[in-house]
């Protein structure tokens, strides 16, 4: 048997924890001495401090599990409830992730305080081109509103063209306009160029042909997280050379490798005429 201390060292628990466990006869020590009240423990009762803990981490209270494991929850059971709890913990990691590079992208933009990019900005004329494309709306240009209505359009975008065997002449694009029948709502595009000959039914895509038109460029490296610097930077180069923007804003994903902070990225502002 092991003493108290040792048996807490080895569940990886505070001696406190084990003495509280005692006292409310959740987990009672396998002997007492009755002269110095020392606790021993026996190693078989690991696996009960195990469930025990575990459930814990669950999010129920000690007296939700009192009876839990009076109705013997098995192994099988206290797993799956663990995998269902490590999904969430993911889940909010990943949430709380890419909240803190939203946040790190509003630093970064504060930082440049009205200053001119230090990227290189190109005027170019972007050809009239041919789009497959699936069209959604969102709530704002907010990226927690932008990213759950784009990510699952590119995808869906992706297994179309495979399924109507459609090579794209083009990289992906994502681009945005203002929804005109809802003030504030954005119409999000995920589209790739095509051979001019494909007609209107393309396994349910919807065919757009984009004009010519002039763009103001600049080329973002990193995550889509953290475009937002650039994007501001591109708009206060755009004002201070005296251009006006017009509808349609588009993202060209020139190099998209499974790190996303590799990413390359090409920002296209469509320019209205002076």
């Amino acid at each position: 048997m092991f003493a108290i201390g040792d048996f807490a060292r080895l569940g990886r628990v505070s001696v406190r924890m084990l003495r509280h466990y005692d006292a409310i006869g959740l987990l009672r020590p396998a002997h007492v001495d009755p002269a110095t009240g020392y606790r021993s423990y026996r190693a078989a009762q690991l696996a009960e401090l195990n469930r025990i803990v575990a459930l814990k981490d669950l999010g129920f209270t000690l007296e939700q599990v009192r009876p839990m494991l009076d109705d013997q929850v098995s192994t099988e059971q206290v797993r799956g409830m663990l995998a269902l709890r490590r999904a969430d913990l993911q889940t909010a990691l990943a949430a709380g992730a890419q909240r803190l590079a939203q946040i790190e992208a509003r630093l970064r933009a504060i930082e440049l305080d009205g200053r001119l990019p230090t990227h290189e900005v190109v005027v170019k004329r972007l050809p009239a081109t041919r789009m497959a494309e699936l069209v959604d709306t969102a709530d704002s240009f907010h990226p927690d509103d932008i990213g759950p209505v784009v990510h699952p359009l590119c995808a869906e975008l992706g297994r179309r063209l495979a399924a109507a065997q459609v090579t794209p002449a083009g990289r992906l694009t994502c681009y945005y306009e203002a929804d005109p029948g809802a003030a504030g709502t954005v119409i999000a595009h995920a589209a790739v160029p095509i051979a001019a000959e494909h007609g209107a039914d393309l396994n349910g895509l919807s065919i757009t042909d984009l004009p010519a038109a002039d763009h103001a460029t600049l080329v973002h490296r990193g995550s889509m997280d953290l475009v937002l610097p650039a994007w501001q930077a591109l708009g206060r180069w755009i004002d201070a050379n005296g251009y006006r923007t017009d509808n349609r804003s588009r993202e060209l994903y020139l190099e998209c490798p499974a790190d996303p902070t590799q990413w390359v990225t090409e920002l296209q502002q469509p320019l209205a005429a002076r």
